[in-house]
């Protein structure tokens, strides 16, 4: 790897409000509410119609427009579960690009959890998050993703954004769960303590990446955890 220094700026878009209420979501696959599209334009700076948000469903990107707050992205990536890569659709048409599904920027696989209700799920999983906060690797939804495998997975996408050009500007759209390994390691926290730390809906935060050579620094610049608009 050449040892010439590089700089990359990563965005990361958590998705807006998704359809089903206040249920457990790994790799269920609901769309966006109205309000998740609103949520996500508002993090975004991008003018976009959430009516018109929903044509992707027919595979019709609908205009999009960048406004003075828009960041000027040179890639978008995104999962590819519905409640982020439809909006990445239209984030990355904003500035003639065409996103990157990438599996591995997925939330967690929550097994037999996976769309449960939140109280309900808070009950039943209430030992194993326990003994998580002693051991990470105690977290291991029913027939689903242990969280150590999770982790692994999300820390290998993160790596790979190094790999970016000098100057690059990247737009990740992905989960909550996700985004409480990124920002954790990033700061330095425990994972299994980074519970305060508050990524609702269409969170958005910014890293610079500094790389020279197999050196690699993080830098947060801003989290924007601001709750978007409730109607």
């Amino acid at each position: 790897m050449s040892d010439a220094k590089r700089t990359i700026i990563v965005d990361l878009l958590r998705h807006g409000e998704p359809e089903g209420g206040d249920i457990l979501r790994g790799r269920i696959n609901p769309k966006l509410t109205p309000l998740g599209w609103r949520q996500m334009s508002a993090s975004t700076g991008l003018s976009l119609e959430p009516e018109a948000a929903y044509a992707a469903e027919l595979g019709v990107i609908a205009p999009v427009y960048p406004t003075p707050l828009t960041p000027r992205w040179t890639k978008v990536i995104s999962s590819p579960l519905e409640r982020c890569q439809h909006f990445a659709a239209h984030a990355a048409a904003a500035h003639a690009l065409t996103p990157r599904i990438d599996d591995t920027w997925q939330e967690i696989d929550y097994g037999d959890w996976d769309g449960m209700p939140i109280d309900e799920w808070r009950r039943l999983a209430a030992p194993q998050f326990a003994e998580f906060r002693r051991d990470l690797s105690k977290l291991t939804p029913p027939n689903g993703e242990g969280y150590l495998d999770f982790k692994d997975r999300i820390l290998s996408a993160w790596s790979a954004l190094t790999g970016e050009p000098d100057g690059g500007h990247v737009l990740v759209v992905t989960h909550g769960g996700v985004l409480r390994v990124v920002l954790p390691t990033v700061l330095g926290m425990p994972l299994n303590r980074s519970f305060p730390l508050h990524i609702p809906f269409a969170s958005f935060s910014r890293v610079r990446l500094d790389v020279a050579g197999e050196k690699v620094s993080a830098t947060l610049l801003f989290h924007n955890a601001a709750e978007y608009p409730s109607s």
